[in-house]
């Protein structure tokens, strides 16, 4: 037997092989690691927005990544803005030393920002709109609206090994413009699930969300999601099985105030798990 990994890095098919037999235990445990198998991604930015905030050099970001992981966080989200109002080009340059996991870079497609990750070559880019009088990023990246832009970055950073998602609203129209810029991954941005003001809304939210979700995996998409998640909204969208990674920031910084940051990645971790099982 070996694995065939037919459906994405987070989903493995037992083929046949020789003959030979596999141990029962052996099985369960695939089966186990296909069905809790979601990653999440810690977004570190406010914890440079918290050091900014004084112009100290606390909190560190690089300190936080490396508790973070620790805890269990198995990939660290930062964004280089062109403001440079959180992270700053140190924090970015130390963290692509220090990290024991793997970074996911997002930045504006500019040919400043292009150039650093293409120096610093992190696993991954996350490709995102960026507006200065925003407080956070808004709604996904247009894709479609520019296609040879788009292609074009994706084309010079995946010549660098760098693997490149794309962080866009939950629509055919992205995602099949996704598709034939050439990168492999998405984030399907969640804003509008987290913002949802009643229980309808959210229900209809969290069905296009899964709807895409299958879309784009049917696509030959790597699909993540983020933005706006917390601990009492995460369990339904890790619970959709198409998803491979989430990317959570701004509600484990807030618990990491009060609980601590080890706490508040173990207690994500866990509830994304649980949702995945349908727990």
């Amino acid at each position: 037997y070996f694995l065939n990994p037919t459906h994405g890095p987070n989903t493995c098919k037992l083929v046949h092989n020789f003959g030979y037999r596999v141990p029962h235990c052996v099985i369960y445990y695939l089966k186990e690691l296909d069905v809790s198998g979601i990653l999440l991604g810690i977004n570190i930015d406010h914890i440079a927005t918290l050091r900014q905030a004084r112009g100290t050099h606390y909190p560190d970001p690089v300190h936080a990544a490396a508790v973070a992981e620790h805890a269990g966080a198995d990939g660290i989200t930062i964004h280089l803005r062109e403001d440079r109002r959180h992270i700053q080009d140190r924090d970015v340059y130390l963290l692509a030393k220090t990290l024991k996991t793997r970074m996911n870079f997002e930045f504006a497609v500019t040919e400043e920002m292009i150039a650093i990750a293409c120096d610093i070559k992190p696993a991954y880019a996350c490709l995102v709109p960026e507006k200065r009088e925003e407080l956070t990023t808004e709604g996904g990246l247009d894709v479609a609206g520019q296609l040879e832009k788009i292609h074009s970055a994706v084309t010079r950073l995946a010549a660098e090994g760098i693997k490149v998602s794309l962080f866009i609203d939950a629509n055919k129209t992205q995602i099949d413009a996704a598709v034939l810029s050439g990168a492999p991954y998405i984030e399907i941005h969640t804003g509008c699930y987290a913002d949802a003001i009643t229980d309808a809304e959210q229900a209809d939210e969290l069905a296009r969300i899964t709807e895409m979700a299958q879309y784009a995996h049917s696509k030959g998409l790597v699909v993540n999601a983020g933005h706006g998640l917390h601990y009492h909204n995460v369990k339904a969208i890790a619970a959709i099985p198409e998803l491979y990674e989430l990317n959570i920031g701004h509600a484990v910084i807030a618990r990491a105030a009060i609980d601590g940051l080890d706490t508040a990645v173990r207690d994500m971790k866990k509830l994304m798990l649980e949702g995945r099982r349908g727990e």
